[in-house]
């Protein structure tokens, strides 16, 4: 299983660097603040990157803010639960 995995990711890697080289124009962005000139590969590099990490953000909060409610709730039943002490 480990031989078929590392084969996959070799196989992905040379991909991306065959796509890269292929894609060796400049592209120019402009964004307001600053004017990048980037390499097609770098820049669907960047975009890639940016959407796994905003994806895993949105992954985070959204497991974060349900365990947080569950929390809550159970906090709010076992209080429910157990009785007054004087």
């Amino acid at each position: 299983m480990r031989l078929i995995a590392l084969l996959f990711l070799v196989l992905f890697i040379v991909a991306g660097v065959v796509v890269g080289s292929l894609n060796a124009d400049l592209v120019s962005y402009d964004l307001a603040v600053a004017h990048v000139q980037l390499p097609k590969g770098a820049a669907l590099l960047c975009v890639l990157i940016v959407g796994w990490l905003l994806g895993g953000l949105t992954a985070w909060l959204g497991v974060s803010f349900r365990q947080r409610r569950e929390r809550r709730r159970q906090l709010r039943d076992d209080k429910k639960r157990l009785p007054a002490t004087p």
